[in-house]
């Protein structure tokens, strides 16, 4: 019986070494990339749980640290989304070149400060990534790329998170794409709320298998 593949990374960028944990189940149809948001890392619970959630779909994950530890006690760093971007865009390419992954529809996972960064990715390599998902995200800070994105987008935020909701909305409008928004009850900025954690695994999980999966087809 097939297992899933569990590779630990070293990916060079901006001539330094991010570490990255890649999952590949057996029989993948896409790969999801993470974006994480401030303050976080490829260790990070709430993105980990996620992607664990992906991988029982049958989809490959990549969690990376898009800041170097040194870089992320820079607060001013963690809301640098040309930075971010530049990063994931690169992470994307690398994705794209490598014989085992290279088959497989990409889509883009990002929370906080990184889901900015996942749009203007997708906006910028529009053949690579082919669904983008938000989990308590900033994507009002992708700004002007906002409109030239043509990836299917979910934007998820809690349902107590009220100015994220707000920024949410904004951008929600200003996206051309297949779009959606989803809300989940009672949650606050951090989906810590029971069950809340779940839904938005299981919304984004849903939204993948959707998009990425009829691409791999």
């Amino acid at each position: 019986m097939e297992t899933t593949v569990h590779t630990q990374l070293q990916i060079p960028l901006d001539d330094q070494v991010h570490a990255g944990e890649l999952l590949v189940p057996p029989a993948a149809q896409g790969i999801v990339l993470f974006a994480h948001g401030s303050g976080s890392s490829r260790l990070s619970p709430r993105n980990t749980f996620v992607a664990q959630s992906l991988n029982g779909r049958r989809l490959a994950t990549l969690l990376f640290d898009l800041l170097t530890e040194a870089e992320d006690r820079d607060y001013a760093r963690r809301f640098d989304i040309a930075l971010l971007t530049r990063r994931l865009v690169a992470v994307t390419d690398w994705v794209t070149q490598q014989a085992a992954l290279r088959s497989l529809a990409i889509g883009c996972f990002g929370a906080s400060t990184g889901a900015a960064a996942a749009l203007q990715t997708a906006a910028l390599r529009p053949q690579q990534v082919r669904a983008v998902v938000s989990r308590g995200g900033r994507p009002d800070l992708a700004d002007a790329m906002l409109p030239v994105v043509r990836a299917p987008t979910l934007l998820i935020v809690g349902g107590e998170d009220h100015e994220v909701i707000l920024l949410n909305r904004q951008a929600h409008a200003r996206l051309s794409c297949i779009k959606a928004l989803e809300i989940v009850p009672g949650a606050t900025h951090l989906f810590e709320e029971p069950g809340t954690l779940e839904q938005v695994a299981e919304l984004a999980g849903d939204w993948f298998a959707r998009h990425l999966a009829a691409d791999t087809a």
